[in-house]
């Protein structure tokens, strides 16, 4: 019946919401306070106003001047695009190579609906021509049309590819035919119905859903979807070598299991809420649409995988069908032979792989941040091309020219101060609003998007703004990208701490422990930052990209922190269940025996799910992913099962003060163990494990009686 419910639910969910139409967009990253952005509501005031332009550039193949004919046949191309009109005369360049020719396009055009309007213009420039000349359509316009095709599809080939990655290694890890089924069904309704709700959300807030939000949502879905199924799948297979009913042992499972699973689900959620609070437009869009991506998917999990679970029964693990022998994995394999061996080291093993990880933190700070415009593809874009056709022949800022905006009245003064800025090459006036706005187009000595152009942007907000009641603003791509670059820096600032703050308050809720929880926090934050700074010496060593984007930073450390802290949650947890009867090395070790498989698929299966962002050719996507990946790989194999268990065990009981388990004497004593048992005495038998039949009942009462006296005689920590 859950299960039934569930899937009315769904489908109810998805002919409600209507069609998706996320991935038309490109990235809204310009803050609504931003002075670019004003200049942007105030440009329709202007005669020409409701227009943007795109700038055609016609050079020879062979690169060599062009003829008379050229230029005329440039200008017929020009014409072409005006759809018949005389259109502007072209200018050509001070090396007589080039010509340029500027068409105008409704400047409210954005989406599919200018990428149609890009590639019509590409066409008809192109038309009947001979090859000997070639035609570049570039400007902003032509770049955001580059940047939304490239989410074309985008949709469709996430899910492909994701999907198939994730039913490869589920099938690795399942080793069975028919499991990877299950989860991998469970997940993707998830993702479609995350999907879903997330086109309903915006059409309610007014957010934008675009095709990155779209991409990084959808990762997000299977990647921690898949995670919580993991968790779930294992602590039910080990149910079921302690269980006869198959139905018993995956109660018990979604007993123990779930709490860990709703705790990772809601530190992540809570951390991407944060993002509500950024000045970036996408930000906020991505906390908004990934939290609510993100609690539908454990609903699903919780709800449907389960009962899912329960009409397979113990036969879906076939061939290695889980029998009930009473066996505990917490005893052995590999993982208890790494948390043995590092619990027996913990001073040596901890330092080494902390010097290591703040290593590869130091290595941040020397990255170059901030993608240049021209930079945005991975692959190459006509629109690129064409601007750098344009920088090799025009001055570098006279395909998009900053826009100036004053009170006409002030029009000489900021006129006079436009002229002496440096970096200005020229500065035009272009007409006057009816509101009595002056504007200037600004041509700029600098590559667009570079730090040469960001400094004049600044020097020419400063000068104008000494001008008396100008009120002058300054917008234009340039400006733009500025503003967006600041706007980022600013939610850095404002939004990891509030990330830390999350994490740091759901472990203490959890785990109820001061210090375990300030490690914990302290030790995720540092893997993510030493992932930063790995993941940008991959980007720029490896892959050759010039510069992290600049959201780059704060997406990498909001998942590899909040999705980080999940694993911790998955084995601390587990430990804290081990730690009253073992104490708290051998509960740690048992933990880690317990959940190093699980933690390892999971971690494999994220990095893998995020690394499959590289197929989309936006490098700040792929970047992104090169970034949570090797992080996930640092927290699955260093933090994980090498850190935090060295920590815990060098720490002692200590770690889970105020715990009513913390150390009350000495901390040396690792597990409740009978007297004449050192420390080094063999692990019992798995037959030592199962419950003792009634006749031996006295005997363990007055031993365990005597194992009191001993602890006590001795001052170990007792379970009050």
């Amino acid at each position: 019946m859950l299960l039934l419910a569930v899937i009315a639910s769904a489908v109810a969910i998805l002919g409600l919401s209507g069609p998706n139409d996320s991935s038309g967009a490109g990235p809204n990253s310009l803050p609504d306070n931003a002075e670019s952005a004003q200049v942007q509501r105030l440009l329709p005031q202007f005669p020409g106003g409701d227009t943007a332009t795109v700038v055609l550039i016609v050079t020879r193949v062979d690169g060599a001047a062009l003829t008379p004919a050229d230029r005329d046949r440039a200008q017929d191309a020009v014409a072409r695009l005006q759809e018949g009109a005389a259109g502007t005369p072209v200018i050509a360049s001070p090396d007589g190579s080039a010509v340029l020719g500027r068409v105008p396009i409704p400047s409210d055009l954005n989406g599919f609906a200018l990428t149609d309007k890009i590639s019509q213009l590409r066409t008809a420039a192109k038309s009947g021509e001979p090859t000997d000349l070639r035609f570049q359509v570039t400007g902003g316009p032509a770049f955001g049309a580059d940047i939304a095709d490239s989410f074309s599809g985008a949709d469709t080939l996430l899910l492909g590819v994701t999907a198939a990655v994730v039913m490869v290694l589920l099938i690795g890890t399942y080793r069975s035919p028919l499991l990877w089924l299950i989860p991998l069904t469970v997940v993707a309704a998830a993702d479609r119905v995350a999907a879903a709700v997330g086109s309903m959300l915006a059409h309610m807030t007014g957010l934008t859903f675009d095709g990155s939000t779209a991409g990084i949502t959808s990762v997000l879905v299977f990647g921690a979807g898949t995670n919580y199924a993991l968790l779930l799948v294992s602590r039910y297979r080990d149910e079921l070598h302690r269980s006869v009913h198959h139905r018993d042992a995956l109660r018990t499972a979604v007993r123990r299991a779930g709490p860990a699973i709703l705790s990772s689900n809601l530190t992540v959620v809570l951390a991407l809420l944060t993002l509500l609070l950024a000045a970036l437009p996408n930000t906020r869009a991505l906390g908004a649409f990934g939290a609510a991506a993100l609690l539908n998917t454990v609903i699903f999990v919780l709800t449907a995988l389960p009962p899912a679970l329960a009409m397979s029964g113990r036969k879906v693990f076939w061939p290695f069908t889980p029998r009930t022998d009473g066996r505990d994995a917490a005893q052995t394999g590999a993982w208890h032979t790494v948390a043995d061996h590092v619990t027996r080291r913990p001073a040596l093993v901890a330092t080494v792989a902390l010097v290591a990880l703040v290593g590869c933190a130091s290595t941040l700070p020397f990255a170059n941040v901030g993608l240049a415009q021209a930079d945005q593809f991975r692959v190459r874009a006509e629109s690129v091309g064409g601007l750098h056709t344009l920088a090799q022949h025009f001055p570098s800022g006279a395909s998009d020219p900053a826009i100036v905006l004053a009170r006409a009245e002030t029009a000489q003064q900021v006129q006079t101060v436009l002229d002496r800025t440096p970096g200005v090459v020229r500065a035009t006036p272009a007409g006057t609003s009816s509101a009595g706005l002056a504007r200037w187009s600004v041509v700029l000595d600098a590559p667009p998007a570079s730090q040469q152009a960001f400094d004049t942007i600044t020097r020419i907000r400063g000068a104008t703004a000494s001008v008396p009641n100008s009120e002058a603003l300054v917008g234009g791509s340039d400006a733009v990208a500025l503003d967006t670059r600041n706007a980022a820096r600013h939610d850095q600032y404002l939004i990891i701490p509030l990330i830390l703050a999350v994490v740091l308050i759901v472990l203490l809720t959890l785990l109820r422990a001061f210090p375990a929880a300030i490690v914990l926090v302290g030790v995720t934050a540092l893997s993510a930052v030493a992932a930063l700074g790995i993941g940008s010496l991959i980007s720029a060593h490896v892959f050759g990209f010039p510069a992290l984007d600049t959201n780059v930073p704060l997406f990498a450390f909001l998942f590899l922190t909040a999705l980080g802290v999940d694993y911790t949650i998955f084995l601390v947890t587990r430990a804290r269940e081990e730690t009253p009867h073992h104490g708290v090395i051998q509960g740690m070790v048992r933990a880690v025996a317990s959940t190093g498989a699980v933690i390892t698929s999971a971690g494999i299966v994220l990095a893998a799910v995020f690394a499959v962002l590289g197929v989309l050719p936006l490098i700040t996507l792929t970047q992104l992913g090169i970034v949570v990946g090797v992080g996930i790989l640092l927290d699955t194999f260093v933090v994980r099962t090498v850190v935090i268990p060295a920590v815990f065990a060098l720490a002692g009981p200590r770690i889970w003060w105020p715990n009513r388990w913390a150390c009350t004497g000495s901390d040396n004593a690792e597990s409740p163990i009978p007297a004449g048992l050192g420390k080094d005495h063999p692990s019992p038998s798995r037959h030592d494990q199962l419950p003792p039949s009634p006749a031996a009942g006295a005997t363990t009462l007055r031993a365990a009686k005597a194992g009191n006296h001993v602890r006590r005689a001795t001052g170990a920590w007792r379970v009050r």
